[in-house]
């Protein structure tokens, strides 16, 4: 009889849309197909393929290209770290229209992810490495050009993500994007207070919470942005995201950041994350909110 583990009802239609699977520097326990593949078996709706070197929009257009048959969508978008071109308008412009012609490209625009001086600060990086990261001061004035990065996302109609800042930078960057005209906010809120987190959904973005950081991948050094390998210093429990998903509420959507070696494939993941957040006394309808509806509505997903 073929295995069928508790929980697998949880993933019909749902969307994790923070998928890294390989290629990749880092050993990964799927590639791009395989993640569709199983996907596609357990009857998930769409994946979000990112990746911290490269544009993953014309590796998602490839895989809707072979296997759009099996029903699952496959979406990338640009995370500008600095081997991908970094924090420009013209790698923005060319991850939105690369991949198979309109409406194949990139459907998010993310501001680096460990190239920020928060998470720089985090692994311990050198001065000099500090230097050249990105930050929001304690102004709260958004450095130029990711205000013409905004607007372009706006024009685009494509997520804007705010990458991995830190709960202050976060908020002061939602209140941009709120000038610019975005519609569509991503924000990774594992490391924000619950009062960071409503003053961003308050302003019309979404708060992404994601599996990774709750498992042991955080105890070993990988590789993010160069040669250098560096831990995720910062860790949690299942208690710790349960008060800060509920302070997101309506906004709040969870993923599985998953695809590297050291944890099971995302499919699997997912599964048991969903699980997790059942027994912190999330409803199917709740969960269903998060994995499904929030992330398909974030990113304008296809029927």
């Amino acid at each position: 009889m073929p295995y069928s583990p508790p929980g697998m009802h949880l993933l019909k239609g749902a969307i994790d849309c923070h998928v890294h699977c390989a290629p990749h520097l880092n050993g990964r326990s799927v590639n791009a197909f395989e993640a569709v593949r199983q996907a596609a078996a357990a009857g998930m709706r769409a994946i979000g393929i990112m990746c911290n070197f490269q544009n993953s929009s014309g590796l998602a257009a490839l895989c809707n290209d072979e296997l759009g048959h099996l029903g699952v969508h496959a979406f990338g978008g640009l995370i500008m770290q600095p081997t991908a071109g970094g924090v420009t308008l013209e790698a923005a412009k060319a991850a939105i229209g690369y991949g198979y012609g309109p409406g194949t490209g990139a459907r998010f625009v993310s501001l680096p992810t460990h190239h920020t001086r928060h998470v720089a600060t985090a692994e311990g990086r050198s001065p000099a490495f500090l230097e050249t990261t990105f930050w929001v001061p304690p102004s709260g004035k958004v450095p130029d050009p990711v205000p013409a990065i905004m607007e372009l996302c706006a024009e685009k109609d494509v997520v804007f993500d705010c990458g991995h800042v830190s709960g202050r930078e976060a908020v002061a960057l939602a209140e941009e994007a709120k000038r610019r005209g975005v519609t569509r906010l991503r924000s990774h809120g594992s490391r924000f207070t619950a009062e960071e987190i409503q003053a961003v959904v308050a302003l019309g973005g979404y708060v992404e919470l994601s599996f990774f950081i709750l498992t042991h991948a955080t105890q070993v050094g990988l590789t993010h942005v160069d040669e250098e390998k560096h831990r995720i210093t910062v860790s949690a429990t299942i208690q710790d995201f349960t008060p800060k998903l509920r302070a997101a509420g309506d906004r709040a959507i969870v993923s599985t950041d998953a695809g590297v070696f050291l944890l099971p494939p995302p499919v699997e993941a997912f599964r048991e994350y969903l699980l997790l957040l059942q027994s912190e006394g999330f409803t199917d309808a709740e969960l269903r909110r998060m994995s499904a509806a929030n992330p398909a509505a974030l990113f304008g997903l296809p029927e």
